[in-house]
């Protein structure tokens, strides 16, 4: 009960409780319109604070999200151009023009896109929009992560050694790069999001991995300049959330571990870190407000640290001028809405809460589920969302989302399908809220990584709270073990797929009016053995399924022996529930198919399957399907540039083409000797997963 007051208090800025400086004047000046300057699941969820406060939005969308959840739920939405995001979410002239044209007195950028844009603040800041941020002056100071540096040492913030000069030459770089040791930390100076960033673990590795971060930088920032740190192995990754007002004011709202991360981006985060004294815990936050006044901060910022996982000492990595992606686990635990604290000190008005008011309760996790293989090295993935069932939200689970079932993942923007937060009394039943949730969290039509978190989840180590950023690669074997599908759920999805195709026949002739099939498992000229093949996982699995009375069937998979199973199916929308029963075992399952993709939901996450479909012989006499030795798109992209041509004679670990897909860059390579037959896509074509990209001759 107590709680829920200080929900309700936190959630309301009690004139009673501001604590402003009476001695320096601010203008206020009400926001009604608010514009926002972004896409997806945080447009979305700055409106839903918005349109709670009374606030009306403005949504810009490209050509690609011109249907999108963002869209539909503002008061007024306006195209902005094509799916590319420079050519549209990155416009900031023409998103400033959207604004005032709509009347709009304000601007929230989200993250990303143009939210640590100085030259878009500054912008704002001269057409007299408030701009949902700190001052430019700010986001140019943090925002170069050498100067930011030289900063924190000044105001006694704890840095890295490294390297942070203006001199970029390959001599010099090399030079303090032996100076500092191995391994060491190559970072993009206006770098963020991991990107621009490399670990040389020798000097051997150095001149690679520094040109392959700088090209990378280049592409995303449109800045090449790095600067060299030394990497601390296995670290933990803390951050603060820190908030400041025009007056002088500023608080820190507790810190988050985002040390589980994977391409050096997070996956999983929770709050507060956990194992941490709270003498560490008010170190951490003073250190991190001491950043903020030292650049005369304004709104919503996150100091972010390394800190040492042995002896727990914290060195200042860099701050996120913005808000960030896991800012609603701080608000799960402390009770706040940050979207509001934003619009309200951008309004002029004081901070609601003193430090010795911010309190923290409980224990908050939140799980970024992606489009994306993670057994694949973590590729990005695009595709509809055949299916989608979410966890229902309360008091102690929130779904962030900017998609709904039916909407597709695009290949143009960030692979991400939603926010899982959840919220407990204490860690361990936060986590198992989280294992429960995601168990919740249903989605068929392409793949997603949410199987990889219940795993990551149930870890051992994980439960422990043993966290640092090399988790992953320290646990793959135990993260990815070879998983062997039980016999059982190969019969069970068989049966499904049975059952469906049934149900679907029915359907069929129930609405041409036939006279026959007025039983469902009745059929003139039906074959009582049903043979097929289906792919588990990467083996294809023979199946026979024979029906054996009133909802019986005999499946045998491989030749096996036969095994009896009793089963029955329930629609409900689209999809249906199978109730099995082998050997006395009563099973209970979520089941979708869709286009011979089969999708069964346990306590495990998903098991799917795939019906094999025959393969035909072509007019050249070949199985249909892609030459052997060609090279594939391996998820869906941009075909960004094609190195090679037909009749050109190629080595293997030759560069051929570079995809681009989710603003990451992967550049393909031949994997054998041999000599280019075709390239069948253009340079700039939109490409799908398996697209062939360039087909090598065949002995």
């Amino acid at each position: 009960m107590l709680f829920k007051v200080k929900h309700a208090l936190a959630r309301h800025f009690s004139t009673s409780l501001r604590y402003a400086s009476s001695s320096k004047s601010v203008p206020q000046q009400q926001i009604s319109k608010l514009l926002i300057a972004n896409r997806g699941e945080i447009a979305c969820r700055v409106m839903r604070t918005a349109n709670r406060l009374g606030i009306q939005t403005v949504a810009v969308f490209s050509d690609a999200d011109e249907r999108s959840l963002h869209t539909r739920m503002a008061n007024e939405a306006y195209n902005i151009g094509p799916p590319a995001s420079q050519q549209s979410y990155l416009r900031g002239e023409k998103i400033l023009e959207v604004a005032k044209r709509a009347g709009c007195q304000a601007i929230h950028p989200g993250y990303g896109f143009l939210s640590e844009n100085v030259e878009f603040a500054e912008l704002c800041q001269r057409e007299g929009v408030i701009f949902i941020g700190p001052p430019a002056s700010a986001i140019r100071d943090m925002g170069i992560k050498s100067t930011s540096k030289h900063i924190m040492s000044d105001a006694g913030v704890p840095i890295i050694n490294g390297y942070h000069g203006e001199d970029q030459s390959e001599e010099r770089l090399i030079a303090e790069a032996k100076i500092i040791g191995f391994p060491l930390m190559i970072k993009a100076v206006r770098g963020g999001g991991g990107k621009g960033m490399r670990i040389a673990e020798t000097e051997a590795d150095f001149m690679a991995a520094l040109q392959s971060a700088r090209t990378e930088s280049e592409k995303a920032f449109g800045d090449s300049s790095m600067l060299l740190e030394r990497y601390v192995r296995s670290p933990r990754h803390v951050e603060v959330q820190v908030f400041a007002d025009h007056f002088g004011n500023a608080v820190y709202l507790y810190e988050r571990d985002c040390s589980v991360q994977r391409r050096h981006q997070k996956i999983i985060e929770e709050a507060p870190a956990p194992g941490l004294s709270d003498e560490l815990r008010i170190q951490l936050g003073e250190a991190a407000v001491r950043a903020a006044k030292a650049v005369n901060y304004v709104g919503a910022g996150t100091v972010e640290f390394i800190l040492d996982k042995e002896d727990l000492s914290f060195h200042f990595m860099e701050m996120n001028t913005r808000l960030q992606v896991e800012h609603p686990i701080t608000e799960m635990i402390t009770g706040t809405d940050l979207v509001e604290w934003q619009i309200k000190v951008a309004s002029g008005e004081p901070l609601p809460f003193s430090q010795e008011q911010i309190r923290k309760r409980g224990h908050a996790f939140e799980a970024r589920i992606y489009a994306e293989d993670p057994a694949g090295g973590f590729l990005p993935g695009a595709g509809p969302l055949d299916y989608l069932s979410t966890p229902e939200p309360s008091a102690t689970t929130r779904v962030e989302t900017g998609v709904r079932q039916g909407d597709e993942v695009s290949i143009h923007y960030d692979p991400m399908i939603a926010k899982l937060v959840v919220w407990g009394e204490n860690r361990s039943s936060a986590l198992q809220l989280l294992i429960e949730q995601l168990r919740n969290y249903q989605i068929a039509g392409l793949q997603t990584n949410i199987n990889f978190l219940i795993d990551l989840a149930r870890h051992g180590h994980f439960q422990a709270a043993d966290v640092h950023t090399g988790f992953i690669d320290q646990h793959m074997a135990t993260l990815f073990p070879v998983k062997t599908i039980p016999e059982e759920k190969i019969a069970q999805m068989a049966v499904a797929y049975v059952l469906n195709e049934n149900a679907s026949t029915r359907r069929q002739s129930l609405a041409r009016n036939s006279p026959f099939d007025l039983e469902l498992n009745f059929r003139p000229n039906y074959t009582p053995t049903r043979s097929f093949r289906l792919k588990v996982g990467e083996k294809e699995r023979q199946v026979e399924v024979k029906s054996s009375g009133e909802e019986g069937f005999e499946v045998r998979v491989d030749g096996a022996g036969w095994m009896p199973v009793k089963a029955t199916r329930k629609p409900h929308e689209n999809r249906f529930v199978l109730q099995t029963n082998i050997n006395g075992h009563v099973s209970c399952f979520n089941t979708v198919i869709e286009n011979g993709s089969i999708a069964l939901y346990d306590d495990s996450g998903l098991t799917s399957a795939e019906l094999v479909q025959p393969k035909f012989l072509n007019a050249d006499g070949a199985l249909d399907g892609a030459a052997t030795g060609s090279v594939m798109a391996p998820m869906p992209g941009v075909l960004d540039k094609v190195f090679v041509k037909p009749g050109d004679s190629v080595k293997a670990g030759t560069p051929l083409a570079v995809l681009i897909a989710m603003k990451m860059e992967h550049v393909l390579k031949a994997a054998t000797d041999g000599v280019v037959k075709a390239v069948p896509n253009a340079e700039g074509s939109n490409v799908k997963k398996g697209a062939v990209l360039v087909a090598f001759e065949t002995n």
